[in-house]
């Protein structure tokens, strides 16, 4: 069974064994503790609009750290230009490949998806890689593709 929970204290160990695997995927092993850290306390702060989503397999023991962690979410709420109510950005989203393809992505857009009504946000929105092409087919599954250009300065 898996469960899908917004992180607490007590899922630190969990969180950060699957932020380790996410960064060394995407090139960013080199991150280090103090960012790690730093991160972990922004998403436990009420008043920092950085949350952190798990997907949390329930593996018959008794706490947290017991479960394995299949799924992870990093949003950031913000205010929008054209509305008093408050948007959500999917900042980072990671299902490891050992657990693709069993609908563990599909399950935590759907239930960011309450959250975000029960939120009253005005949208969850998130960009892909182009090149990302099983990503695209989850997400075009779940929702409208938007078609936007992204631009950045580093």
């Amino acid at each position: 069974m898996i469960d899908i929970l917004q992180a607490k204290p007590s899922h630190r160990s969990v969180w950060e064994t699957l932020w380790r695997q996410n960064i060394v995927h995407f090139g960013a092993a080199d991150m280090t503790d103090d960012v790690i850290e730093t991160l972990w306390q922004r998403i436990l702060n009420p008043d920092h609009p950085m949350q952190a989503w798990l997907a949390l397999e329930k593996t018959g023991q008794t706490g947290p750290a017991d479960d394995d962690v299949v799924g992870l979410a990093h949003i950031i709420v913000h205010p929008h230009t054209f509305s008093l109510r408050d948007v959500a950005y999917l900042e980072d989203f990671w299902v490891p490949d050992t657990q693709r393809g069993k609908g563990i992505g599909s399950q935590m857009i759907k239930a960011l998806t309450i959250v975000a009504k029960q939120q009253d946000w005005g949208r969850l929105y998130w960009l892909t890689a182009g090149d990302n092409i099983a990503a695209q087919r989850l997400y075009d599954r779940l929702t409208d593709r938007v078609d936007a250009v992204l631009y950045k300065i580093d």
